[in-house]
């Protein structure tokens, strides 16, 4: 199962992520359309999201509500409630279908897997979260006995937009690549 994680408060931004468009459509429908080609589907949302809920209704979205702890919280009661999942996040408006069936497809169901770019791929204008040399991105697979890293090869996978530079960076990307 794929599970989007589309829950989070948007501090940074100041309003809810997945609503937000990007080359003409919110970004939980671009991260919908693409994963949905990977496998099934669904989409983890908290109380703190009620338009991604009006989004999930009206596109006929299948949606899960958790608790809206927070996201280590989160995705504990979703391995409890569904097993092990791969996630994405719902601010990653250019993940494709084949980098989420690439690390579908490496998962083993126990093993969890940190999705990871080498930071030669990283676009100069972008600034991950850096951990122990690898640029850490929005697209992993939760199971339950450890975890290691999996080396994705997409450099835009870099781009998970959490404040309105971001954004705005996003939406000139998608205007460059014809994404509207």
């Amino acid at each position: 199962m794929i599970v989007i994680l589309a829950g989070g408060r948007s501090s940074r931004m100041g309003r809810e992520k997945p609503v937000l468009n990007v080359g003409g459509k919110p970004m939980l429908l671009r991260v919908y359309e693409q994963a949905k080609k990977a496998g099934e589907t669904i989409v983890a949302l908290s109380r703190s999201t009620p338009k991604t809920r009006e989004l999930c209704l009206r596109e006929g979205i299948p949606f899960v509500e958790t608790p809206g702890r927070g996201y280590v919280e989160d995705v504990g009661w979703l391995l409890r409630e569904f097993g092990p999942f791969v996630s994405v996040s719902a601010d990653l408006p250019f993940v494709k279908a084949s980098d989420i069936a690439l690390i579908r497809r490496a998962f083993d169901g126990r093993t969890s897997l940190t999705g990871v770019l080498p930071l030669g791929l990283v676009p100069k204008d972008l600034n991950p979260v850096i951990y122990k040399g690898y640029a850490v991105v929005g697209l992993n697979a939760v199971g339950a006995e450890g975890e290691r890293f999996f080396e994705l090869n997409n450099p835009l996978l870099a781009l998970n937009v959490n404040t309105p530079k971001e954004l705005k960076l996003a939406r000139r990307i998608a205007d460059l690549v014809g994404e509207r």
